[in-house]
């Protein structure tokens, strides 16, 4: 069994666990929460699956090079780049798997009810952790 970890990069961490016993990763959580409790859960996961166990996909914001907005919007995109930057410096100090995916490569942007359809889950979600149970669901574990 392996444990697939999506990681949507920013102010309010999208965090999604998913499941993959060779039929591709299932969902059983999908939550928003700070950086710093992301890691604490991430640490968690290790303990109790095993940390050969467990890979986390992180939306790596800092191949995106489009976007749209003012000053403001720039700087936003700025500030998840460097939360990507950290999550790949405390992966490799923590021996955590880890793939940076680009965001080109996850569907994204899902309304509630549309990702309620895609992927089956009933629990409240935000769009940060919709788009982290997108760079996990149905993925079949490689690391």
């Amino acid at each position: 069994m392996k444990i697939l970890v999506g990681i949507d990069t920013g102010v309010n961490t999208g965090f999604a666990v998913a499941v993959d016993e060779g039929k591709g990763g299932d969902l059983i959580q999908v939550i928003s929460l700070t950086i710093t409790q992301a890691m604490a859960r991430v640490k968690e996961l290790c303990e109790l699956y095993g940390q050969a166990e467990v890979c986390l996909y992180i939306e790596d914001a800092r191949k995106r090079t489009w976007f749209t907005g003012g000053r403001e919007k720039a700087q936003g995109v700025g500030s998840v780049k460097r939360d990507a930057q950290i999550w790949e410096d405390w992966c490799k100090e923590n021996k955590i798997n880890y793939k940076m995916i680009h965001p080109k490569d996850n569907c994204t942007k899902y309304k509630a009810d549309a990702f309620q359809k895609v992927t089956g889950w009933v629990g409240r979600t935000n769009e940060h952790a919709r788009d982290a149970a997108m760079l996990v669901f149905k993925r079949f574990a490689k690391f």
